[in-house]
Parts: C-alpha cells; structure tokens; sequence
C-alpha cells in the first residue's frame, strides 16, 4: 500500500511538471513571455536598445546574454539557447546540422556595422591601411603597427580579420587580448603605439562611464586592399560600401515554433527597430520613410 502511495504521488508530481512545462510554452507567443537571447558581444549595445524598447511596447521580458562569437554559436549548437544575434550569416554546413534536427533556422539580416580601429588619441596618424594590419597578424615584419589589441581571441573581430589575412591562429607577440570591447578601449586609452579592433557601436553609443575613455582615443581611416583612399566607419561610407570593414549582422532564430524570437526578430526588422538603427549610427537594411505633415500656414507660405 505504500508503495502504490509512493507511485501515485510521482505520478501525480510528473503530471504537474509537465503540464506546468506545456502551460509555459504555450504562455509564450511572439509578442509575450519570456525568452535567452545569446548576443556577439561585439553587437551588444545596438541589441540592448532594441531590447529595452521591444519590452517597452510588449508584455515580454528578454534575458540579454553577451558572449564571444564562439560561445554564441555554440549554445546554438549545444541548444544552451535557441535564439542568437551574429556578425555573420549561418554556413550551409551549419544549417545542415540544424535541418538534421527538423529545425529549420530563421534568419533575418536587419543591419550592416563595422570592424573600428583606434589609436590613442594623442597619436597624430588618423589612418591606417588594412594591409599592413593583415602583414602584422600575419608576422611580416616591416609595418608601422607597434602592437593589436583585441576584446577576445574568439571574437568576431579576430575571425573577421584572420579569414582576411588567410591564418589559422594569429601571432603570440604584440597581440593582446581582453573579454570586453570596453576593455580594449581603456587599455588603447592609456597606452600610445598600439592600435585596438573594437565594434563600431561601441564607439558612437558608449556607456555614461565610457565617455571620458572614449574622447582619449582616435578612430582611425581605413585604406582597403583595394582602394587609394582612406575611409571613415561613418554610416555615409558604410552605406556607399566604401568602408572596408563592414559586416551585415543577423538575427538566427531556431525556436521551431512562434515564439519571442519571431517577434523580436519581425520587431527589430520593421520600421521602429529600424529607426533605432538608423539612430546608433549603423546601416539599416531598410531606411525608415520620413512623414510629413503639410499644415495651414505652410499651405499659404506656398
């Protein structure tokens, strides 16, 4: 008789969990509950604004976690998480993987930004060219760069950058590494001759705490591989594709169902995500339409 007790009460505690746990999934729709959101930490400040105003206007509350490029992916893989923010499209051999679990990634292009350099501002020299920058990740002696200062050896910034100077691992000397772009910023700050790779919305909305970092370092032009001019990360260039280092960034939503992820990500892709955006200083993948209202007296003044 005990044991039967013993039986009941599991079963009757089984039952609750999973009721409790299709209750909570049925709770979340695309514009309510709750929802991770891994992020490329490189990306953060433009996806904190975006979440800040999405959880203004919804009744849905965003769990913002910021990782390296590396980690990101692999709570994706690892399904840690099911919704990620990257600097890059998914590989078709990602997607298979993804397919091979009956998932089917959405995935939504909603901005271009761009890979910054800066120096310390007390260096006269605002430019650089990104030759001599691949020389120096790739060991070549000769260049004028003293040293690179990265946030994280498993950033987006360093896969960018090595995929552009073809090696597989970068050098050991004069390069430094860090765990947040706000520490790439200090550390260029205070030290002359070194020259960091940081996100470019790191720069255009930094924190109250980093302004005064911010205004003792200089951002740098860039000369391509294949242009004579030296270009600003401004969104001008970025928007004529004359800035070397810009890079589209992704919402990948694997959820397999209508959750938060389709609706930040339907969010962030429409008009008001896209004027924030526009706001930061990054390239929207659509310009918001301006309104105009025509009154009275300006009908008259005409």
């Amino acid at each position: 008789m005990k044991k039967l007790s013993i039986l009941l009460l599991s079963l009757v505690v089984l039952v609750a969990v999973l009721y409790s746990c299709n209750k909570s999934n049925k709770e979340e729709t695309i514009l309510k509950g709750n929802a991770t959101i891994y992020v490329d930490e490189t990306l953060t400040p433009i996806v904190e604004d975006q979440v800040a105003v999405f959880e203004s206007e919804y009744d849905a509350k965003i769990n913002l976690v910021s990782k390296s490029e590396a980690e990101t992916l692999n709570t994706l893989f690892n399904k840690t998480s099911t919704i990620a923010i990257l600097s890059r499209n998914l590989t078709p051999e990602e997607i298979k993987i993804f397919k091979q679990r009956k998932i089917n990634p959405k995935i939504t292009p909603f901005a271009t930004d761009a890979i910054a350099f800066i120096s310390n501002a007390n260096n006269k020299d605002s430019l650089v060219a990104l030759q001599d920058v691949l020389h120096f990740m790739q060991g070549k002696t000769g260049t004028k760069i003293k040293g690179l200062v990265f946030d994280n050896l498993n950033s987006s910034t360093v896969r960018y950058l090595s995929d552009l100077a073809g090696i597989k691992s970068i050098p050991v000397d004069g390069v430094f590494s860090f765990k947040t772009n706000d520490e790439v910023i200090k550390h260029v700050a205070s030290n002359d001759g070194l020259i960091g790779v940081v996100g470019v919305n790191w720069l255009t909305q930094p924190k109250p705490a980093m302004v005064d970092f911010i205004e003792k370092v200089r951002i740098l032009s860039v000369k391509g591989l294949k242009s004579n001019g030296y270009f600003y990360p401004s969104q001008n260039d970025i928007a004529e594709k004359k800035y070397p280092l810009a890079r589209d960034l992704y919402i990948i939503n694997c959820q397999g169902f209508s959750g938060l992820g389709m609706g930040f990500a339907s969010f962030v892709g429409g008009d008001i995500g896209q004027r924030i955006v526009l706001k930061s200083g990054l390239l929207p993948v659509r310009i918001p339409t301006r309104k105009f209202t025509i009154t009275n007296s300006q009908k008259d003044e005409k």
